[in-house]
């Protein structure tokens, strides 16, 4: 299955280390930053705010929890979301591009 995994980041610095990242190491076949994103969340028991950027990866669902584990290594956010969403349909086309772009590096 693919999916759509959504990462906020705090800057567009880290939103295009991060995709870039992810797209090197073949975990994602296209990323997305969407800048100007404003924000509202409970934190630390109290509503807080803040303007982020927003990076949509196009990827598979079983490459979920290595995505996980980079944007957790790269990202400066004490608890980041990085949430996946399924597509649920697709042009063919597209859909085979992005299952042969999705094949994980190591290095």
């Amino acid at each position: 299955m693919n999916v759509l995994i959504i990462i906020s980041c705090a800057n567009k610095k880290e939103a295009e280390k991060i995709a870039q990242a992810a797209i090197k190491k073949k975990l994602a076949a296209c990323a997305n930053i969407i800048e100007g994103v404003s924000s509202k969340f409970w934190w630390q028991g109290k509503i807080d705010n803040a303007n982020e950027i927003l990076i949509f990866l196009k990827t598979k669902r079983l490459l979920f929890k290595k995505i996980a584990k980079l944007v957790k290594s790269m990202h400066s956010y004490d608890v980041p979301e990085i949430i996946a969403l399924p597509i649920i349909a697709g042009e063919r086309d597209y859909l085979r591009w992005l299952s042969e772009c999705t094949t994980y590096r190591t290095k």
